[in-house]
């Protein structure tokens, strides 16, 4: 008898889920209350109520190549950084290639997700379900919740003194659309994470004057890096990840902050972190805006009253509008408290996943973590780890085992992020792939491949990160990873090349000339040492220059 999981939500999480179970042979249905895919990703005019929304203008921070899945690289003629309306777009494509939704009951809403009578010795799971005003009753054998965190916000308005006395208007971020209804006007915006960015240059352009409130400051980073190649692509790699744990955290903390500091002295800007490690912004246009006056940077509210808001140094200003961009709070209303208990968004969950201290290992969360990365790849790879444990394919450790990697996993990424309701879900993405590939057996084998592939190798531990290392081996092996990983950058760069030219013919003079240069010159010296080595009547050894040539001759720098 196959095992039924019930998935909840058909977002990016949902959907990969999907496929993950069919290919455990497990027998997924998932439930969407809306009547199409996409979740986050699926742009409306208007709010609907227990779903993310975003405004008109979204663009992704992450570049196509980085945020893809594993198994299924974006169409090569997609922009490197993409609109949502793209993003909705691939994962269309991603469900029917993979025939996804038969699986999908569409506005069909969870109600409640309760543990079966005899749970501690079937550990299944009752679900109430209801479709345009019917409710029916469900039991399956796992289920996954994919219902994502970014639909609650978060408004502390105890916080804001006098706000209730503001004759002006107020939103969360969630009810920004467009900026129609703010030209002319002069608008406060609260919060330095991506959507304050975005929202304040967005707003820039059109308002009398944008204010931009900020308590704890942020470093901001552009999409761009050098040689105009995505920063993603050009930073998440193995070999830095592993050099920044390798190094003491005073040290790597600096480096870090070196780089992340190397656009523009953020203290001029007003724009400093409090906490040095705090998670970037990516904005291209935010500095440039700030230096034209159209975004003044202000600390955070002191008060409120019926036409202004005074700021912490004491200045004043007459605001017409005010958007807290001030986040979101995870919640589950379909679940009850004994099974996961939220507290200020930190739960525990081992591994951002199963929750501790359940008796069966048959429930799992995917997308509650905020990776220094792209979410996509992150919710697949988690997916899969979780569908082996509920095949019985993979074993959790014990409960005790469990709390203490929680606890330790806690602490330093307290030391590192901080402490705080935005900072409990932040987790490095090479470094938190990395342990849940191990858990499945999907790590790549570096060394192994330095000798069986040595041009694969290079680009695996120099070369970007991209979701398709998690397909060399393994269960869930996919044939095309290799050609995938070897042509990313071939990908990455055809949209933009639009305009043919007629280039000119490049110097011979270059790193890549040098290095092979360097292993001819190496490669002649070892020749001569071994002939004089024979001539003496020395064992030779063998020469390794010709291979060295062959490896850098394969390298592209970039």
């Amino acid at each position: 008898m196959s095992t039924r999981v019930a998935i909840i939500g058909a977002g990016c999480s949902g959907l990969t889920a999907i496929k993950c179970c069919l290919e455990e042979g497990l027998e997924p249905t998932c439930f969407e209350q809306s009547d199409g895919i996409g979740g986050l990703w699926r742009f409306t005019e208007t709010v609907e109520e227990d779903r993310a929304s975003i405004y008109k203008s979204v663009f992704t921070n992450t570049s196509k190549e980085m945020m893809c899945y594993s198994d299924f690289p974006m169409p090569e003629n997609f922009p490197v950084f993409l609109h949502h309306s793209k993003i909705l777009e691939y994962l269309h494509l991603y469900a029917e290639h993979f025939n996804l939704f038969k699986y999908i009951k569409f506005q069909t809403k969870v109600c409640s997700l309760k543990q079966h009578q005899d749970f501690a010795t079937t550990g299944k799971w009752n679900i109430e379900i209801e479709n345009k005003g019917k409710k029916d009753l469900g039991v399956f054998d796992a289920v996954f919740v994919c219902n994502g965190h970014y639909h609650e916000p978060y408004l502390p308005l105890d916080s804001f003194p006098g706000l209730e006395n503001f004759k002006g208007r107020y939103i969360h971020s969630r009810f920004y659309k467009t900026w129609e209804d703010y030209q002319g006007k002069t608008v406060v915006v609260v919060g330095t994470g991506n959507s304050a960015g975005d929202i304040s240059v967005e707003l820039s352009h059109i308002a009398k004057q944008v204010f931009l409130s900020t308590r704890h400051g942020s470093w901001v980073v552009s999409r761009i890096s050098h040689g105009g190649y995505p920063i993603d692509m050009t930073m998440s790699r193995r070999y830095t990840m592993g050099m920044r744990n390798f190094l003491p955290r005073y040290l790597a903390a600096k480096i870090s902050e070196k780089v992340m500091s190397s656009w523009f002295h953020h203290t001029n800007l007003g724009l400093e972190p409090k906490f040095r490690l705090k998670h970037p912004v990516v904005n291209d246009y935010l500095p440039s805006q700030i230096l034209q006056g159209s975004i003044i940077v202000k600390p955070g509210i002191e008060s409120f009253t019926d036409t202004s808001v005074i700021f912490q140094d004491g200045t004043v200003a007459n605001v017409d509008e005010v958007i807290f961009a001030t986040g979101y709070s995870s919640t589950f209303p379909f679940l009850d408290n004994d099974i996961i208990h939220l507290n200020n968004n930190d739960v525990s969950l081992y591994k951002y996943v199963f929750p501790i201290y359940l008796e069966k290992p048959n429930l799992a969360f995917l997308g509650l973590v905020q990776p220094l990365g792209a979410i996509m790849p992150t919710v697949e790879i988690q997916a899969r780890w979780a569908a082996r444990v509920f095949k019985g394919a993979a074993k959790l450790p014990s409960v005790k085992k469990m709390e203490s990697h929680c606890l330790k996993s806690k602490d330093k990424k307290n030391k590192w992020f901080g402490v705080g309701r935005t900072q409990v879900l932040q987790t490095h993405y090479i470094d938190y792939i990395n342990d849940i590939s191990r858990e499945i057996g999907i790590h790549p084998n570096v060394i192994y491949l330095f000798i069986s592939d040595p041009r694969l190798a290079w680009h695996v531990l120099f070369g970007p990160c991209t979701p398709y290392q998690l397909r060399l081996r393994g269960p869930g092996k996919w044939s095309g990873a290799r050609n995938a990983i070897l042509t990313q950058w071939d990908r990455t760069i055809k949209p933009t090349k639009t305009r043919i030219l007629h280039e000119n013919p490049k110097s011979w003079f270059s790193l890549k000339t040098v290095l092979v240069i360097g292993s001819l010159l190496t490669a002649l010296w070892c020749s001569r040492a071994r002939a004089n080595a024979e001539q003496s009547g020395y064992l030779a050894l063998p020469v390794y220059g010709t291979s060295w040539t062959r490896i850098f001759s394969m390298v592209r720098i970039n």
